[in-house]
C-alpha cells in the first residue's frame, strides 16, 4: 500500500505543495551530484536512468544512460516512464526539459546556491523519494561537518590563491562560482573574483600580474586538468618559485554533495600548509 506525505518542491520552476508517493517513486536524474545525493539517503535503487559521468557510488555505473549535460534523449526517458525527472537548474538544456514537461512528466529542479543549501536539497530529495529520516540525518551530518570546517579556518590570515579551473582555455573562478564558495572556507584571496562571469577565461599574463602565492589545480581521471609542469617556466610567480602548486580531486570537490566536504578539508589543509610556509619564510 502506498503512503503519502505533503512536500514543498520546485516542480517546473514553481514552488508548490503537493502529495507524492513514498519509496516506490521512480526517478530519472540528469546530473551526477543528484545521483550521489540520492544514494547518500538510500534512494539510489529508485533511479531508472541518469546522465554520463554519474559514477559515484560504484553502483551508479550500472544505471542506464539517457544523455549528458549537452542533451537529453527524450525518447529513452519516456520509455522508462518515470514518476519524476530531477534536473539540474543550471546544468541541463532547458529545451529538453520543456519538451519532457509537455508529456506530463513533472520536473523537480536541483538548484543549490550555497554550501548550506546542500542540506536543504538532501531533505527535499528525501521527501520526494520517501527517505525522510535518512535525508534529515545526512543533512545534519553535512551541516555539522561544514560548521566544523568553517570554525577550523575562521580567523586565518588570507592567502592569495589562483584556482585553475581548466587548462585550455585557461579558466578560473569568480563571483558566484561554486568552487569560489568552497575556497572561501579556506580563507583565501582570489585575485580574479571580480572578473565578469562566474567562470572567466584568462591569460598567463593575468596570472603573472596577480602573483598568486598558491595555485590550486582540480583534476581527476575524468577531468585531466593538470598542467603543473607547464607552470615551472614561470618561476617569477611565488606559487611556482616556492613549490606551492596544489592538486585536488575535482570529481569530489565540484559535485554539490556531502562528499565535497571531504575534499574541501583536503584542499583547506593543503592551502594551510602553504600559509604556514609563507608565515615562516
Amino acid at each position: 500500500m502506498r503512503t503519502w506525505f505533503k512536500s514543498s518542491l520546485f516542480v517546473s520552476g514553481l514552488l508548490i505543495t503537493q502529495c507524492v508517493f513514498a519509496k516506490d517513486v521512480k526517478l530519472v536524474v540528469t546530473a551526477p551530484h543528484i545521483v550521489e545525493m540520492l544514494y547518500a539517503i538510500g534512494a539510489g535503487d529508485q533511479i531508472l536512468g541518469t546522465t554520463e559521468h554519474s559514477d559515484y557510488p560504484q553502483a551508479a555505473n550500472q544505471i542506464p544512460r539517457i544523455g549528458n549535460y549537452a542533451g537529453l534523449q527524450v525518447e529513452k526517458i519516456l520509455a522508462l516512464k518515470p514518476d519524476y525527472i530531477i534536473a539540474w537548474k543550471t546544468g541541463n538544456p532547458p529545451q529538453d526539459l520543456e519538451r519532457l514537461e509537455t508529456f506530463g512528466i513533472p520536473v523537480v529542479y536541483s538548484n543549490p546556491t550555497s554550501l548550506e543549501s546542500v542540506a536543504k536539497e538532501l531533505i527535499m530529495l528525501g521527501k520526494l523519494s520517501g527517505h525522510i529520516d535518512q535525508s534529515k540525518l545526512a543533512a545534519e551530518q553535512y551541516l555539522t561537518q561544514l560548521d566544523n570546517l568553517k570554525k577550523q579556518y575562521s580567523g586565518k590570515d588570507k592567502i592569495r590563491v589562483f584556482y585553475q579551473l581548466w587548462a585550455a582555455p585557461l579558466t578560473t573562478i569568480a563571483n558566484q562560482a561554486w568552487p569560489q564558495k568552497l575556497i572561501e572556507v579556506c580563507q583565501v584571496d582570489n585575485p580574479f573574483i571580480e572578473l565578469k562571469g562566474d567562470y572567466p577565461q584568462i591569460s598567463i599574463e593575468h596570472v603573472l600580474v596577480k602573483q598568486p602565492q598558491v595555485i590550486v589545480i582540480p583534476t581527476s581521471s575524468s577531468e585531466p586538468n593538470e598542467i603543473k609542469g607547464y607552470w615551472q617556466k614561470f618561476n617569477t610567480i611565488p606559487a611556482v618559485n616556492n613549490h606551492q602548486i596544489k592538486l585536488v580531486n575535482s570529481d569530489k570537490l565540484h559535485r554539490m554533495t556531502p562528499r565535497s566536504l571531504d575534499e574541501l578539508a583536503v584542499m583547506c589543509n593543503k592551502i594551510d600548509q602553504a600559509r604556514a610556509f609563507y608565515q615562516k619564510n
